[in-house]
């Protein structure tokens, strides 16, 4: 395999990876507001400050993700977050359909971020085009 194959498969997990944490993040600030994202969290027994915490993190790693920046260690901590996810959904079932949505997209999501973790940012990155 080719060097731009790996760069360009980083590329496109980074892209999509960074806009799905985006959206997300922005849904929980701007729609579910941080302090009805803190009520939820706190429903399902984890502590408030935690929704904050994850609003910025989806948000801020969103972005770097979109960039090219930190790539590694956003993505290490993508993968971790979404099996903790993972198996807070694990008891609505497989199916995002299901009440409570299912456990199959955070897992998917948790197998993209290591696959991502172990590519890196690949060549094409914000980084990039200043050093040039």
């Amino acid at each position: 395999m080719k060097r731009y194959q790996y760069d360009l498969a980083a590329l496109s997990l980074r892209i999509t990876i960074g806009i799905m944490f985006l959206t997300h993040g922005l849904t929980k600030l701007l729609v579910f507001t941080p302090e009805g994202t803190a009520n939820f969290f706190e429903s399902l027994g984890l502590p408030r400050f935690l929704a904050y915490l994850i609003i910025a993190f989806e948000i801020g790693g969103g972005i770097c993700l979109v960039l090219g920046l930190l790539v590694r260690i956003i993505s290490s901590l993508t993968f971790l977050q979404m099996i903790v996810i993972s198996f807070i959904h694990s008891t609505n079932g497989w199916s995002f359909s299901n009440e409570g949505g299912g456990w199959e997209y955070p897992a998917f999501m948790s197998i993209t971020a290591f696959s991502l973790a172990l590519l890196g940012a690949g060549r094409f990155t914000v980084l990039t085009r200043i050093k040039n």
